[in-house]
């Protein structure tokens, strides 16, 4: 299943060619880029493997309509959004153009059919790695903003209504030496968990298909380190069920991947489980929580906080969450750092040239050296590598 992630209203769209901005326009590989991309290296390696670029700069998100009708008659590569669902359809249409790559500028998929593409040999990349810790940064972020009811008092202070100190103004939380919460335990869930636990002497429990050793030996060696300067441990375990993380954390975080199995993973029996004062972070994805049942949730319990950077139905609410005080809400910007964003940018384009210049795909976890002056002859990350038999690199 793909999931339609942003919005409802894109596919009146005309595709005016005021729209786009053509760069390289001699370059013999065409290479649609569906919204403009920070920083210049990205770009600059396209037209330096001879691509002619086509980025389409206006705010809308294009639907599959616009997407097919961008695509047109001749497309190597295509530069994709979360936002966008890349379809049987689209995949139909790239491959029937000569198309060969199309890169997701995001370290998610759910918004690919990644099964159809491999059905046309489209190769999918992605952007792993360069948004870990920024991303799990804003997690953290977040769970401040609403354990200290940051959002709150900011507007508490610019409407006026500070009169002084006060011992009963905005009291929050304190989560020094509390419970945290993870579900999902990959890379941004487990650095999320890192900082939780160093920074703020908070125990783990988590909650994962597989278990993570890497994460556990990392909290063990802490704890184990507080016990030499004469300090009470953390301690680290993973949990049998997803109810288990609710009921025991003080504050919960998801980091899950969105998929049929996790659509709603949050729903009104679910946040019934919690403590009346614990709080949900998302940072992954909106549908994984039932965002209604939330608002319902945050209604009736007042200590009970969330902070969120994802929704249901973005860009659109759910009716009364934002008139809601007990939650934080920012508007999807978890991996919107300068460093970051151009990383991704930087990876997307590697993925294309990589595949359209016939270089193996890259098989290492480390994706830094892409980011290099000098970056390997691969792609970065193509997700269906295995299923399409492209070469791994070795080296």
């Amino acid at each position: 299943m793909v999931y339609d992630l942003i919005g409802r209203k894109r596919e009146n769209i005309v595709l005016n060619s005021e729209n786009w901005k053509t760069y390289n326009a001699a370059g013999r590989k065409r290479i649609v880029v569906t919204k403009p991309l920070p920083g210049d290296l990205w770009l600059n390696r396209l037209i330096d493997a001879d691509c002619k670029v086509e980025v389409y700069t206006a705010t809308d998100v294009l639907g599959v309509d616009a997407l097919r009708a961008a695509i047109g008659t001749r497309c190597d590569a295509v530069l994709g959004q979360l936002t966008e669902s890349w379809n049987d359809a689209l995949f139909a249409a790239l491959k029937s153009a000569g198309g060969k790559a199309f890169s997701n500028v995001a370290v998610g998929y759910d918004n690919v059919d990644v099964e159809a593409a491999t059905r046309y040999g489209i190769a999918v990349g992605n952007t792993p790695g360069v948004l870990t810790e920024t991303t799990a940064q804003m997690a953290v972020a977040l769970t401040f903003a609403a354990a200290r009811r940051i959002g709150e008092a900011e507007r508490f202070l610019r409407a006026g209504k500070f009169k002084g100190w006060m011992m009963t103004l905005l009291l929050g939380e304190l989560l020094w030496r509390k419970t945290v919460g993870v579900i999902g335990a990959g890379r941004i869930g487990s650095a999320y968990a890192r900082m939780m636990v160093e920074g703020h002497k908070t125990n783990l429990i988590y909650y994962s298909p597989h278990p993570h050793p890497d994460l556990e030996a990392d909290i063990a060696a802490y704890a184990d380190f507080l016990v030499s300067r004469r300090q009470k441990p953390v301690s680290c375990k993973r949990a049998d069920t997803i109810e288990d993380v609710l009921r025991e954390a003080d504050c919960v975080s998801l980091h899950a991947a969105l998929n049929e199995s996790t659509y709603h993973l949050i729903n009104a029996e679910r946040l019934a489980l919690m403590k009346e004062n614990a709080l949900l972070v998302n940072t992954s994805r909106g549908p994984l929580i039932d965002e209604a049942a939330l608002v319902e949730h945050l209604r009736k319990h007042p200590n009970f906080r969330a902070g969120l950077d994802v929704f249901e139905d973005e860009p659109d609410l759910k009716p009364g969450l934002s008139e809601l005080d007990n939650v934080v809400i920012v508007p999807h910007i978890a991996s919107a750092t300068r460093w970051t964003r151009e990383g991704m940018a930087t990876l997307a384009a590697g993925n294309a040239i990589g595949v359209l210049s016939g270089c193996p795909a890259w098989n290492k976890p480390d994706i830094s050296p892409f980011l290099a002056e000098d970056p390997p002859l691969a792609s970065p990350s193509i997700i269906n590598a295995e299923a399409l038999g492209l070469t791994l690199f070795d080296k």
